[in-house]
């Protein structure tokens, strides 16, 4: 599905309605959140069998037509990615390790049958955004621009095969601090009747199915008093594997970092790699190996495991402070959150708004 071919050439139409300065001030100004507020403007890259990728352009954000026998609407073939823009204190504007967000959007394109865009395009996408809708990168502490690139299938045709049209886009939404009063653990809820993923699934490829598969468990959750759920293996129930949207590390009272290998039906996490990175930079001692479920219980009631987080690109980092199911509750909500759990996420945040030197050459300037 790949074609060689030139650099793409972007046409840039002006939305007709975009916000004035003094409006996206105002909205910028406001409370943020995550996901809401969305850009005056989106990237589309049209692909067919034919002419291979074309058609590059920064438009007008608003609907999409799709005609209702495309094939996303009936066979589920979507992928997406996540990836932020941080403005820095000289007003410039930068993404992290862009190309590892569009190497992993290449090996789900791969598992979804779709066509895989060069991971210089992706980046260049990216680019051509930002380079439109810089002023919506909102500059609050700890705030972003959320970059959400996404490719649908589009041909209209109900047969069971790949499809042979395809679009890929760039939405974008400035997100405020993902802790709106400061970070503080959360409780997880462990999933015993649910799967996620299963051997040989989509598990490792990032596609909407494999969050659709999540929401239910995710409400027993909250049912539960839980904010996320956590999964664990397709194949003896006895491994934990990630959250609904987020990879687990486990801190031992002797100083190691563990986190569970990269199985198949695990997502490759871009934050979870570079965590351990700097750990291993730090001198700790890193393992990504099988965790079973009672390794996890045993240890923190033991005191053997002494923090346990979650990593997203979302939330950079999150202490978890319990373990709930049924029939059984570990850990303590109301404990500190450790030690390596904030040095390892003041480190992250600090690469990513250019506080401290970028020593792995992650960050790409964007404007």
């Amino acid at each position: 599905m790949n074609h060689a071919a030139a650099p793409l050439a972007y046409q840039v139409i002006p939305s007709d309605h975009a916000r004035g300065d003094a409006q996206r001030e105002a909205l910028l100004a406001g409370e943020l959140g995550f996901g809401r507020l969305f850009t005056d403007h989106m990237v589309a890259i049209h692909w067919d069998q034919a002419r291979g990728w074309h058609d590059a352009r920064v438009c007008a954000y608003g609907p999409l037509t799709l005609d209702p026998a495309a094939a996303v609407l009936h066979y589920g073939q979507e992928i997406f990615e996540g990836i932020k823009a941080y403005r820095h204190a000289d007003g410039s504007i930068w993404t992290f390790r862009p190309e590892a967000n569009g190497a992993r959007l290449q090996r789900s394109a791969a598992r979804l049958a779709l066509p895989q865009l060069p991971v210089a395009e992706f980046v260049e996408s990216l680019r051509q955004l930002v380079a439109v809708d810089h002023g919506w990168v909102p500059s609050q502490p700890e705030s972003s621009l959320y970059l959400r690139p996404f490719m649908i299938a589009t041909e209209a045709f109900l047969g069971v095969r790949p499809a042979q049209a395809a679009v890929y886009y760039v939405i974008a939404s400035p997100a405020g601090a993902y802790f709106a009063k400061g970070m503080a653990p959360v409780a997880i809820w462990l999933s015993q009747d649910y799967a996620r993923a299963a051997r040989g699934g989509t598990g490792a490829a990032k596609c909407g199915g494999n969050y659709a598969a999540s929401l239910l468990p995710q409400q027993e959750a909250y049912a539960n008093g839980c904010s996320q759920v956590l999964f664990l293996d397709p194949v003896e129930g006895r491994y934990i594997e990630e959250l609904g949207g987020m990879n687990v590390f486990l801190v031992y009272r002797d100083g190691r970092l563990v986190t569970p290998a990269l199985s198949g039906s695990i997502l490759e996490g871009v934050t979870r790699c570079s965590l351990l990175q700097l750990a291993r930079d730090r001198g700790m001692q890193v393992e990504e190996r099988k965790v079973a479920i009672d390794e996890w219980i045993d240890g923190v009631s033991s005191g053997e495991i002494s923090e346990v987080f979650a990593c997203g690109t979302a939330a950079v980092v999150t202490p978890i402070g319990q373990l709930k199911g049924k029939g059984f509750s570990v850990g303590d909500l109301d404990a500190p959150i450790g030690e390596v759990t904030l040095a390892l996420r003041r480190e992250l945040a600090d690469i990513q708004y250019g506080r401290v030197p970028d020593r792995h050459g992650w960050m790409v300037r964007l404007r």
